[in-house]
């Protein structure tokens, strides 16, 4: 299974990029703003369920390309890692929008709940995001990586549901006036860029010697 050492590296990379606002933070503080707090929380349970199925999907993709070539999979760890440190520099050299809130009416809770995971299921960055992040973490020599990839993504999703729903229940009016201050959208892409960057890096200098 996976070492605490690596477990540990994982949880707090995660953590790191959950805390910091990217799109689908922004969308459910949307919904929470504009809609009350519970269109906010039926907003993060269906943005979590899809990452679930993402997370199902990367383990059994991953792990039908580890048994047609161990080659193959450690090819997609390094292409994985190019692609967070694309996302790295794509993220440090953005322009930042403000958040846009409107003020309707809050409409159905399951209405928001669908629309949040269609959003989030049909988002193939999202994909891309985890077949990227958490082969990175894994090593075909520790077992089974479906096991691996399933509970390092189940991991993910459970933060994500705690960072999301801190979101969420938060949000208000002043929370809607700091997260528009260009000073924090700046610190914001700084920070993000900066994780995606270090685990991009770091990826593509240990590879797959991960044991």
């Amino acid at each position: 299974m996976i070492p605490l050492s690596s477990l540990v590296v994982f949880l707090v990379a995660a953590l790191g990029l959950l805390l910091v606002p990217g799109p689908a933070v922004i969308y459910i503080v949307t919904r929470s703003v504009s809609q009350g707090r519970r269109a906010g929380i039926a907003s993060v349970l269906g943005i979590e369920l899809a990452g679930l199925c993402h997370a199902a999907a990367a383990a059994f993709g991953l792990s039908a390309i580890l048994l047609a070539s161990s080659v193959a999979f450690s090819a997609v760890k390094y292409v994985g890692a190019a692609y967070l440190v694309y996302l790295g520099i794509r993220a440090i050299f953005s322009k930042q929008k403000p958040i846009e809130v409107d003020n309707a009416a809050a409409p159905d809770l399951a209405q928001l709940f669908r629309k949040g995971f269609l959003v989030n299921l049909l988002n193939p960055k999202t994909a891309l995001f985890f077949y990227a992040f958490l082969p990175q973490f894994v090593s075909p020599a520790r077992g089974s990586t479906i096991v691996q990839i399933l509970a390092l993504g189940i991991m993910f999703v459970l933060l994500a549901t705690i960072t999301d729903s801190t979101y969420a229940l938060v949000t208000s009016g002043v929370g809607r006036l700091i997260m528009r201050r260009p000073g924090f959208q700046r610190v914001q892409k700084y920070v993000t860029g900066g994780i995606y960057l270090t685990l991009g890096i770091a990826a593509a200098v240990s590879g797959s010697g991960k044991k």
